[in-house]
């Protein structure tokens, strides 16, 4: 879906729409008016917090170390700075986009058009592909009757793409997360159509039912030319429909820990959920000292010959002393070993935690 929106005659003019066009999911911020007369000699400057040199420092040089296409992004959720290395750029998100899904979901809760006990019935036509604990139950019984809050459990903290797509038709559909994203103002963050047609495209397929159970997603994509299937997905890794930058990411995940998405018991709630995600228990969660948390969520896209599509984690770290930071590592193109991946993971954590030891624990910034 495009998103549409209405520019004043100046914001027009001082955007153009070119501009426009490369930020589909944006809401700019109002255009000033010219001023009448002349602006006083003093005009107050907005305070910018600095970023710390230590972290600065060692976050551009485990993005330069990385034999790949990553963007990683640190922002302090207490001190608003913020640092990171190619963190403006497009990244697949692959499952990251789940969290958009969840937050979805809690403001319909927030509104009171949905509840997280409501009742859900899953049929086989709401199976989709790749990974979906829930379908060996709905494919057991011929349908699985659950609610709207385990659904958004097993997405996050199980990435079961099943759940994640059901939850999403049961707020509204994909409109309604763009909506979602566009209304709150998250920034340069695509959503596609869910996980079933965005698999899908990434492969060249329109959605079909078998492609659900028996490997019939894989013998189709098997069955295309390998040098239609190399364009389509290279094509997906250098403008990737579910796209996201992480500074994008890192500042939505600060929004959502101070309670400025959600209502407080929302914002409990999915934080809390984020902290019992199962999978990528060695990428960020790997770096973690005793008394730090982390609430995440993984993203792992589709693989081509070596060369994986989106290999992500992304989360709000957690201090015992109750600061946090925001954190989103992603790697758009990569044929690393997942050690090295992991391994660099663990160690953006690491530093992250190595500056709050400099700081004391306090706003100091070195």
């Amino acid at each position: 879906m495009t998103a549409k929106v209405t520019l004043g005659l100046v914001g027009a003019l001082l955007a153009g729409p070119a501009a426009m066009a490369q930020m589909p999911y944006q809401i700019p911020y109002p255009q000033p008016s010219f001023p009448q007369q002349s602006p006083p000699l003093a005009s107050p400057v907005a305070y910018a917090p600095q970023t710390p040199a230590y972290l600065r420092d060692r976050i551009q040089a485990l993005g330069a170390s990385f034999s790949g296409r990553i963007g990683i992004a640190v922002r302090s959720v207490d001190d608003g700075w913020q640092t990171g290395w190619h963190s403006e750029e497009l990244y697949p998100q692959q499952s990251v986009s789940k969290l958009w899904v969840a937050i979805t979901a809690m403001d319909a809760v927030d509104r009171g058009a949905v509840r997280l006990d409501d009742p859900v019935t899953l049929t086989r036509t709401d199976l989709t592909l790749f990974h979906q604990p829930i379908a060996a139950a709905i494919l057991n019984k011929g349908a699985e009757t659950t609610t709207l809050g385990r659904l958004l459990n097993d997405a996050i903290t199980m990435s079961d793409n099943t759940c994640n797509d059901r939850l999403m038709r049961a707020v509204g559909g994909p409109s309604a997360v763009r909506a979602m994203i566009a209304t709150k103002g998250l920034g340069a963050i695509r959503f596609y159509e869910g996980e079933r047609a965005l698999q899908s495209k990434i492969a060249g397929l329109t959605w079909s039912p078998n492609f659900s159970t028996g490997g019939g997603f894989e013998r189709a994509r098997n069955a295309l030319p390998l040098s239609l299937r190399r364009s389509l997905f290279q094509r997906y890794i250098d403008e990737p429909y579910d796209g996201a930058a992480p500074a994008a990411i890192v500042h939505a995940l600060a929004r959502l820990k101070r309670g400025q998405l959600l209502s407080p018991s929302s914002t409990a709630f999915l934080l809390g959920t984020m902290g019992h995600t199962k999978t990528g228990a060695n990428r960020l969660k790997g770096g973690l000292e005793p008394g730090w948390t982390l609430s995440h969520k993984t993203g792992t896209g589709q693989v081509l010959g070596a060369v994986q599509a989106g290999y992500n984690d992304i989360g709000v770290v957690t201090a015992p002393d109750g600061r946090s930071y925001a954190i989103a590592v992603m790697i758009k193109q990569t044929t690393t070993p997942l050690i090295v991946r992991m391994n660099l993971m663990n160690d953006v954590v690491r530093a992250v935690i190595r500056q709050h030891e400099l700081d004391g624990g306090n706003n100091i910034t070195l």
